[in-house]
């Protein structure tokens, strides 16, 4: 675990997931794109096309902003809603009156474009994949106030420790913990969202991983009423639609979180399936980050580029790793699909290491 000051080097901070099935790649099974499969849900569906017959009216956000409020047991006054969470990061680093930025990595990387763009200069916590991507909260430089790290942090999986976060909380400092993936986690063990006893806790949520609403684009804020007040000075008017507010609404009802909970089961029995399989290619060099929290699972192996490339012509799409800090070219990530979609991907995964093994 290192500090590193602001050179962003090679790493292609804008390169995203999506990237890998646009364009020729929109044909391939998507093991790049951390978006659970087989959805909107049709329910969720008709909640949004319901909402169209409003288009008329500029968006009313107070119904969905206090349906998120209730859903943590929150006033209004602690909850933003944003145009997914990448909107947020951009509101945190153009609002907030910050020193030295500091952001955890691996993790994804639009919270420091977002900084660099606003103008600031970031310094970098590296975590080591020989300590497991774990965070040592003393790794944290003391005079950083602005900390943003992400749990289940993308692209490693891991899930750090409730208390462990919490540590980095001191006086004049936000911390910014990016709970995207955290609905994906059983019982949400280890999330802060809802807490009220962390000085300084930004907590960033989004809706379109759980519920396949990337293109529809919505996520929220949950903050001291100090700092809420601060970032929606910065956001435009009406600034989520009335079809997202409606999906806000709607995922965050008893119905949705009793799925989501049983979906978050779902796939921790899918991850096991493919970190299982995954363990047999230990021979080719392969070895997997864990354990893995996330839906999505991140794999270290030599020649991991031309593996990648051959995955492709054998239909799969997997995300590259190398474009996050603290990563190089040996690392992909590989987000968790469903049983028969995972078998068809390690009989391919066996072809694209066959030259490997040689």
């Amino acid at each position: 675990m290192r500090t590193e000051g602001s050179t962003e080097g090679s790493h292609d901070l804008r390169h995203h997931g999506d990237a890998e099935v646009r364009d020729d790649g929109s044909a391939l099974v998507d093991l790049a794109v951390n978006v659970r499969a087989d959805t909107p849900p049709p329910w969720l569906q008709e909640r949004i096309a319901d909402s169209l017959a409003s288009l008329a009216a500029y968006p009313d956000g107070r119904p969905a902003r206090a349906a998120v409020a209730a859903r943590h047991g929150l006033p209004v006054e602690r909850v933003l809603l944003t145009a997914g969470a990448a909107e947020a990061f951009v509101l945190l680093a153009r609002a907030l009156k910050v020193r030295r930025p500091v952001v955890v990595h691996p993790q994804f990387t639009e919270p420091e474009a977002a900084l660099r763009d606003a103008g600031h200069t970031v310094d970098r916590v590296l975590l080591r994949a020989e300590d497991g991507f774990r965070l040592d909260p003393a790794a944290v430089p003391g005079d950083a106030d602005l900390v943003i790290v992400g749990n289940p942090t993308n692209p490693t999986s891991v899930l750090h420790p409730a208390a462990s976060l919490a540590e980095l909380a001191r006086p004049g400092r936000t911390l910014v913990v990016d709970e995207a993936f955290m609905d994906a986690v059983p019982g949400e063990r280890e999330a802060l969202a809802g807490r009220t006893d962390v000085p300084g806790l930004v907590v960033l949520r989004s809706l379109t991983k759980t519920w396949g609403l990337a293109g529809l684009r919505i996520g929220y804020v949950l903050a001291g009423p100090e700092t809420i007040a601060e970032l929606q000075r910065a956001q435009p008017l009406w600034p989520v639609s009335t079809p997202a507010l409606a999906a806000a609404q709607a995922c965050v009802e008893p119905r949705a979180l009793a799925e989501a909970a049983h979906a978050a089961h779902r796939i921790a029995a899918d991850r096991a399936h493919l970190v299982a399989g995954l363990r047999e290619f230990a021979s080719a060099g392969l070895r997997v980050a864990e354990p893995a929290e996330g839906p999505f699972v991140l794999v270290r192996l030599p020649e991991a580029a031309a593996v990648r490339g051959r995955l492709r012509d054998l239909g799969f799409a997997v995300r590259r790793g190398d474009t996050f800090p603290g990563l190089d070219e040996e690392w992909l990530r590989l987000a968790v699909r469903d049983r028969a979609t995972v078998n068809s991907f390690l009989q391919a995964l066996e072809q694209a290491l066959a030259p490997t093994r040689g």
